[in-house]
């Protein structure tokens, strides 16, 4: 309550629970969110590659929220070290179905839980899996028997794996070849600009309702600097400064604040 009465606030700024309809809307972010669209529009899979920070679990949020709920069911499966059993046990618990039995007789399960769910219900079925690059490379090649529906001639599950560069890494090599190419697009995110980082750090303090600019241009550059266009770095030193504003009774956040959260936040 300082926080936001010191600066006129209505909510907390810069933390993850961001409604996406508040989400920050730049040039790289719609045309990965599009193209990610139309992949699974087209009932094709897709990988989204970048590193940690960039905001991959923002626009997956952004593309659940933009795919009808009346035309799709998404399902998602957070990725863990797991063996083709466990990784099929969490994919029918995700998809809330029996999890009990060996693993062929789950992926019968899952494929058809997918097909009834197409041809009974009209619906599509998306998985994602976040932190795929964890997967182990036989589970990854789990993958392309989940998606192999009347011998190969239906496209009914569309798969979208989000990871960091390692899960390029596995991509390459060659027993994993046919996973490779069933997946129609490759995205991937870099990190803001200083122009962008700049334009975010407003964005946010905006939908948390900030009326004024609490953050002067030191600071802006302060920010860039330290975090280099990484959202969950900027998030974490932009909340951190306004945090030790507060404390000050600072009506505007700048350079040496900013540094001063750095320390508080990392050796």
């Amino acid at each position: 309550m300082e926080l936001r009465a010191q600066f006129g606030l209505q909510a907390t700024p810069f933390t993850r629970e961001l409604p996406v309809r508040h989400r920050f809307t730049h040039g790289q972010f719609d045309d990965v969110l599009q193209e990610l669209r139309q992949v699974i529009e087209e009932r094709m899979s897709a990988a989204l590659i970048a590193p940690a920070g960039t905001g991959k679990t923002a626009l997956v949020r952004a593309l659940c929220d933009a795919l009808p709920e009346a035309r799709y069911r998404i399902h998602y499966v957070k990725v863990a070290s797991l063996s083709k059993r466990d990784m099929c046990r969490a994919i029918t618990a995700a998809l809330a179905i029996p999890s009990a039995g060996s693993t062929p007789g789950l992926i019968r399960n899952i494929q058809a839980a997918v097909e009834n769910a197409a041809l009974a219900d009209g619906l599509r079925t998306l998985l994602i899996f976040d932190d795929a690059h964890e997967l182990r490379p036989d589970v990854l090649g789990l993958l392309k028997t989940l998606t192999n529906y009347a011998m190969d001639s239906q496209l009914l599950l569309s798969l979208l794996l989000i990871g960091q560069a390692p899960l390029a890494e596995l991509l390459r090599r060659s027993e994993l070849e046919d996973v490779a190419r069933r997946l129609a697009h490759y995205a991937t995110l870099r990190p803001l600009s200083r122009d962008e980082t700049r334009a975010y750090v407003i964005h946010r303090c905006t939908v948390a309702g900030a009326t004024t600019e609490p953050f002067d241009d030191g600071a802006h550059d302060a920010i860039f600097e330290i975090g280099r266009g990484n959202l969950r770095a900027t998030d974490r030193l932009a909340l951190k400064a306004l945090h030790l504003a507060a404390r000050k009774a600072c009506d505007v956040v700048d350079h040496t604040m900013v540094i001063e959260a750095r320390k508080a936040l990392w050796p």
